[in-house]
């Protein structure tokens, strides 16, 4: 089904489930199963990134109440964009093929975008195996140490977790939607900044669960040097000056010097024209407080290797650019 055919339904629905895959013919049916069980009345639309083993195929077949969008090449995050702009329910349930939603947790998620209408982002708390470990970076997202509006329903983060997200479909766009040359890896941290500046919040909720079963068709150093490159850009794309050469020193010290840190140092500064192009500085207070929370987590976990993050919280709003109206 294509833009056309959904824009033909009488009414858009609250919320639309926008799930990205590539590759994952069998992972993504299982997932896209489970949500049929659970929330069988939440419109669902798959974005196949350019996949050459039958995906769409199976999910026509399989599902075909449910949109598929299968583009040509596999553009990554991106993609996302192809979901975010195909519906129009003011909220989008961002997915991976290997997540999917608990039962409730979607209603509980759409509660709290109704009731807080200058949250743009909530990101649930995931749930990693059978086993239901707790991710780290909910973990780290739970420990957010600034300034939370008072009865808020989680806590204020600068990030989020794009497979376990409910966004506001507008918000989103308007800023931009995801980066693509980013491509995979790290690609929540820019629109987070561009959210923030904005005026908008982002709200980790741990009463809002995702189970998260990772599929083994990964390719671990491959994304590793995405994340390092994509966190370098993140920083020299919006940080300012001072900041931008902490964060890049800190993320080359706790990288290790192998050929996939030579690799992402070597893309990195092979796009600093795109970069200096493109670049806009984030307001003090915002990159003042990255940096203090970024100090907060290195003395928290000294002997941890430096990872880029997804999840630094937030300064008080009344201290930032106010959302347009």
């Amino acid at each position: 089904m294509d833009a056309r055919a959904l824009s033909a339904c009488a009414a858009p629905p609250h919320i639309t489930i926008v799930m990205l895959t590539h590759n994952r013919r069998d992972t993504v049916c299982a997932s896209v199963e489970r949500l049929r069980r659970s929330d069988p009345d939440v419109p669902i639309v798959v974005v196949d990134n350019g996949s050459s083993d039958g995906t769409t195929h199976a999910l026509c077949t399989r599902f075909p109440e449910i949109i598929v969008v299968r583009l040509r090449t596999n553009v990554g995050a991106a993609a996302r964009n192809a979901g975010l702009r195909i519906t129009e329910s003011p909220y989008v349930a961002l997915s991976d093929d290997d997540t999917w939603w608990a039962p409730g947790a979607l209603a509980s998620a759409a509660a709290v975008l109704d009731g807080w209408p200058d949250v743009a982002i909530v990101t649930g708390r995931v749930v990693v195996g059978d086993r239901a470990r707790p991710d780290s970076a909910c973990i780290a997202m739970a420990r957010s140490p600034l300034w939370t509006p008072p009865g808020a329903p989680g806590r204020c983060v600068l990030g989020f977790l794009a497979g376990a997200s409910v966004v506001r479909r507008e918000a989103c766009l308007a800023a931009g939607g995801f980066e693509p040359r980013f491509f995979l890896g790290g690609e929540e941290q820019l629109l987070a900044l561009d959210l923030v500046t904005a005026g908008w919040w982002i709200l980790y909720a741990p009463h809002v669960v995702v189970h998260h079963h990772p599929s083994p068709l990964r390719d671990a150093a491959s994304r590793r040097r995405l994340l390092l490159r994509n966190a370098l850009w993140s920083a020299w794309l919006r940080r300012r000056a001072g900041s931008a050469v902490a964060r890049t020193v800190d993320l080359l010290r706790g990288s290790p010097r192998d050929a996939s840190t030579a690799l992402a140092l070597a893309e990195a500064v092979a796009g600093v024209p795109w970069v200096l192009w493109h670049r806009r500085v984030l307001p003090a207070t915002i990159d003042e407080a990255l940096r203090r929370v970024e100090g907060a987590e290195a003395r928290r976990q000294p002997r941890r290797v430096a990872t880029p993050t997804k999840h630094i919280p937030q300064v008080r709003r009344s201290s930032w650019a106010r959302r347009p109206t």
